[in-house]
């Protein structure tokens, strides 16, 4: 396998000795710089006085939960990507891990190999691209704020449709599968129907798309959805 260049820097927070020990051996042995906070106080400290290209962060910490911690980090600007760490199906958790600021989340127990691909997933972004809004036409998306705009016009959208639309949003002009959502906004051990998704893309079409007469959204037979750049 080929080897990672160790400028890139990981910030593991978590509470859990060994899980955190297994996390960095591993990180390390794939070529990341990685350094370990055991608790909320600490990992503020740390991601705050010193620069990392990726954050995992643990919803459960003493001193200061993940929730808390993420906000803070965004409050002052600190863009760093985020990959939560929430509890098995725990779709609260994960809704609130976006609302606080979080680019991607993991269910405890996870693949160490789906780790990794989350992990180079937040690297190829980076941290200024999610800062930034994204528009496309007259459709505008702020991450930072959570907020949809259809020209001067606000739209509502509960997390996991933001998340869904911000996913898509960041790969205008290409396909993007059901397999693919449901991996990077459910979960990767997702069991339910496929279908969802195609309940929820709907939900966002009826809000963005169709009082507007567009179809920003568009499927591709085979292949999952794409955002029409022109639409």
């Amino acid at each position: 396998m080929q080897r990672k260049a160790t400028t890139v820097k990981i910030l593991v927070v978590e509470d859990d000795k060994r899980l955190a020990a297994t996390v960095r051996r591993g990180l390390e042995e794939e070529g990341y710089a990685v350094d370990v906070a055991l608790d909320g106080i600490d990992g503020k400290w740390m991601a705050t006085e010193q620069e990392y290209d990726v954050i995992v962060l643990d919803v459960m910490l003493p001193g200061l939960n993940g929730f808390r911690l993420c906000a803070a980090l965004r409050e002052a600007n600190n863009w760093t990507p985020i990959l939560m760490l929430t509890a098995k199906r725990g779709e609260y958790d994960e809704a609130e891990a976006l609302d606080t600021g979080a680019d991607d989340f993991l269910s405890k127990p996870f693949s160490f190999v789906v780790l990794l691909a989350r992990l180079r997933a937040l690297v190829r972004r980076g941290g200024a691209e999610r800062a930034a809004a994204i528009e496309i036409g007259d459709l505008k998306l702020d991450p930072a704020a959570h907020q949809c705009l259809r020209g001067d016009i606000e739209i509502p959208l509960s997390p996991r449709e933001f998340a869904v639309l911000e996913y898509l949003a960041h790969r205008v002009g290409v396909a993007v599968s059901k397999r693919t959502l449901l991996e990077h906004v459910w979960d990767f051990a997702f069991e339910g129907d496929d279908n969802i998704v195609e309940v929820y893309v709907r939900r966002i079409r009826r809000k963005i798309d169709e009082p507007f007469d567009r179809v920003t959204i568009q499927t591709v037979r085979g292949a999952g959805y794409r955002i029409d750049p022109d639409a």
